[in-house]
């Protein structure tokens, strides 16, 4: 079993499924007899309805229904909520406003749904929304959190009387200022995290069924894990019991956040079906995605960091503004703040702190968790610092981040935040990203490209990341009559590699063939009830520790059994290879699973089967803290601006490697996003209108492969000591690192021209023009 066991690179299980085309997507599916849904969405950023006409639409050819928020609340539907609960230092509570399925009253961004159309096909249901006439009072528009503070801007919502929803600081920040006052240094640095839209490969759909005889619901849509979506549903909105609403995921083609997420249109698919007793389906285009799933970052940055005279760090101040979109979605407000909070500071050392984040509503998509979910803007507030710090204090960028690291010793180690650190070793870990960057070699490759009339730069990114997301997970492992076994995972795999890993895991441990390990998920009529899901980097910790530990459940009651069978004490039975051993003595676990199933074969009172759940329970200081060192090359055009990046490393700590290939994995598709940030993502709204602007991918670019040479990847393992695996989270660590790897390297670049700032993304016209104004100025 050694080969596929843990740690072993074994291809994934999933593949050729994947690759053939042999997966299920929600878009595959049909029922028979289904409707279909379109919605009608608001052409304004922000107006007023005064009316609504469906009568024409409704006469139009297979149209069966149409529905507007009139039909939603008189059926009682509830609204969307928000989970977050902060409040401000007096107490103020977070302002969280009502949304709606369907809009009600006022449309407060470009895309908000209007109406819903059902019909026979959806081009029939696409048709009729042309007939719905809604007559609109157009309203001003605010689309920026700087100017949303101004105190001019149009307001979203009158009754706040501000477009700050809150204004959270972790403490008064007398005490902070007052180091500030005594510092020798202070570098101060103003940045823009853009927004971005996140990008699965199959745009958001749904298809939900209902059964008028037993009442229940069924939704099938690409989840991150199905139990969060349907309590909420099922509770807050539909109002039914939790029992009669089931949702099923199949393959989602990426999740980064935006899969974690209630919808309306979901809700209103599962509604319209109940109402009609008709099956429903519904798929957005491309389009409407870009408009109505969530969006990441859109965060402003002002921070200060004061310095003794050796370059040490005394303290830190950041103030953030933080653009949430319209409404408040299901964790929006919370993203720099417990998500991104939780590693403000990055891998240093930071003795006091002071962090204000201002919550402002805009006219514009709703923003929420995307891979790494404040964690990469925080650790480029970080990089940004230690290099202003570095260049203003004619310290090497590289001393002055180790005599700021977290030291060894110091673990483990309590943040300002309150978040303790496990472990970790940053300074080893950055000496092996230079090493196999060739750190040392680049004075000659920078010579080399001079020649060639090309600038070129070297960027370093360390990073610290917080794995853990929600504290609970349950897990079951079960022996099937024919040997093989199921696991049956609350975790949701929606392209990190769950069953290879898994099946890796009860290779190991139980002994049992690779191949003969099934993997069921994504359906909450089968998943266990403590189910979460996967986000946030959890799922090898809380998945794969729960796993264990049914796995030692297993063995203990295989033990009972195998004593019964041996004749002997069960605590004179051991559990080694996949036998159980009593002396010169032993039966196959093979063997114990079929005995299992026989009650005649059974100690007396034992119930059949081999079976067994954990429901782990993580504790509040369990977190794991993987963190890196990337490295970026690049090579820019000073006639066109135009960048390649020539060279990538990175280095990351991820606790013990389960499966390094899936790993590598997981770290390339984390640097590809964290680069389509830094390099080209940019999310765009006319100041005015409030329109998106950059709504396809005609004018949203997503970086291609050929702008990425071959990544070297490696890791320092450090493992974690507070989980029985040993592991940390790997799926967000690529784009906490690599946004400021790229962006110090093209600064490295350009800096013998005078520039020391860039915001993100780097375009080649962005590049460009700060050359030319940097020639301009001498």
């Amino acid at each position: 079993m050694e080969k596929y066991g843990i740690g072993q690179p074994v291809r994934r299980k999933e593949d050729v499924r994947l690759i053939t085309g042999n997966s299920h997507f929600t878009d595959d599916l049909n029922a028979e007899g289904q409707l279909h849904a379109y919605f009608l969405r608001s052409p304004h950023a922000h107006a007023r309805i005064i009316a609504i006409d469906t009568t024409g639409a409704k006469a139009a050819p297979g149209v069966v229904d149409i529905f507007t928020s009139t039909d939603t609340e008189a059926d009682g539907l509830g609204t969307l909520p928000c989970l977050v609960d902060l409040t401000e230092l007096d107490g103020t509570p977070l302002f969280k406003p009502s949304r709606s399925v369907l809009a009600t009253g006022t449309v407060r961004l470009v895309g908000e749904a209007v109406a819903m159309v059902v019909a026979n096909s959806l081009n029939q249901a696409m048709d009729a929304a042309e007939k719905i006439e809604v007559d609109y009072q157009v309203l001003p528009a605010v689309v920026s959190s700087v100017r949303a503070l101004e105190a001019d801007a149009p307001l979203l919502w009158p009754e706040r009387g501000s477009n700050v929803c809150l204004h959270w600081q972790n403490r008064d920040r007398g005490d902070v200022d007052t180091i500030f006052d005594g510092a020798h240094k202070v570098v101060a640095v103003d940045l823009v995290n853009n927004r971005v839209v996140p990008s699965p490969m199959e745009p958001r759909c749904a298809l939900a069924d209902y059964d008028a005889l037993s009442g229940k619901s069924t939704l099938y849509a690409p989840t991150q894990g199905g139990h969060r979506i349907q309590r909420t549903m099922s509770k807050a909105i539909l109002k039914i019991p939790d029992g009669d609403l089931r949702i099923v995921s199949y393959a989602t083609g990426g999740g980064f956040g935006v899969r974690s997420k209630l919808y309306p249109e979901l809700v209103l698919t599962v509604w319209a079906s109940r109402k009609l007793a008709r099956p429903v389906k519904w798929r957005g285009d491309r389009s409407e995605t870009f408009i109505s799933d969530i969006h990441g970052r859109d965060q402003i940055n002002h921070a200060e960091l004061a310095l003794d005279a050796d370059g040490k760090a005394l303290a830190l101040r950041i103030e953030t503004f933080l653009n949430v979109g319209a409404y408040l979605s299901e964790n929006g407000p919370r993203i720099p703040i417990t998500a991104g909070g939780r590693i403000v500071g990055g891998a240093y050392d930071i003795p006091a702190l002071y962090f204000s984040v201002h919550v402002m509503f805009t006219n514009t998509t709703p923003t929420d968790t995307y891979r790494g979910a404040g964690r990469p803007e925080a650790n480029y507030i970080m990089e940004r610092l230690m290099e202003k710090a570095a260049i203003e204090m004619a310290i090497d960028g590289l001393e002055i981040r180790r005599r700021n690291f977290i030291a060894n010793h110091a673990f483990p180690y309590t943040t300002q935040m309150g978040m303790v650190v496990d472990c970790g070793d940053f300074a080893a870990t950055m000496d092996q990203a230079l090493d196999i960057a060739d750190w040392n070699g680049f004075a000659a490759r920078r010579f080399e490209a001079a020649g060639q009339g090309r600038l070129r730069g070297i960027g370093l990114g360390y990073y610290l990341e917080a794995a853990g997301g929600r504290i609970s997970e349950e897990m079951r492992v079960k022996f099937e009559p024919d040997g093989t076994v199921t696991i049956v995972a609350g975790t949701f795999s929606h392209g990190q590699g769950h069953h290879t890993v898994f099946s890796q895991i009860i290779s190991e441990t139980l002994g049992v063939e690779f191949d003969d390990v099934n993997l069921v998920q994504g359906d909450t009529d089968i998943i266990p009830d403590g189910a979460v899901g996967t986000f946030g980097s959890r799922t090898s910790q809380m998945g794969g520790v729960g796993l264990v530990r049914a796995c030692a459940k297993i063995i203990d009651k295989g033990k009972v059994i195998a004593g019964h069978l041996l004749q002997t004490d069960a605590a004179g039975v051991r559990f080694q290879d996949g036998e159980f051993l009593s002396g010169d003595s032993s039966v196959s676990l093979a063997d114990v699973a079929q005995a299992a199933f026989d009650p005649q074969r059974l100690p007396d009172g034992m119930d059949p089967g081999l079976d067994e759940s954990y429901h782990y329970e993580r504790g509040k200081d369990e977190n794991n803290y993987p963190n890196g060192c990337h490295i970026c090359e690049v090579e820019v055009d000073p006639d066109t601006g135009n960048l390649e990046i020539v060279a990538f490393a990175a280095v990351d700590d991820c606790g013990k490697i389960l499966n390094p290939m899936i790993v590598h994995g997981q770290v390339h598709g984390g640097i590809a996003q964290g680069v389509g940030q830094a390099l080209c993502e940019h999310t765009v709204y006319d100041e005015v209108t409030g329109q998106l602007l950059t709504g396809s991918y005609m004018d949203y670019a997503m970086p291609r492969a050929d702008q990425f040479p071959p990544m070297v990847v490696d890791f320092n393992v450090v493992p974690s000591p507070l989980n029985d695996l040993g592991v940390k989270g790997a799926g967000e660590a690529g784009c906490c690192g690599a946004p400021s790897a790229l962006v110090l390297a093209v600064l490295d670049a350009l800096k013998d021209l005078g520039i020391r700032h860039i915001d993100m993304p780097l375009t080649p016209e962005r590049v460009w023009r700060t050359i030319q104004d940097a020639r301009a100025a001498g």
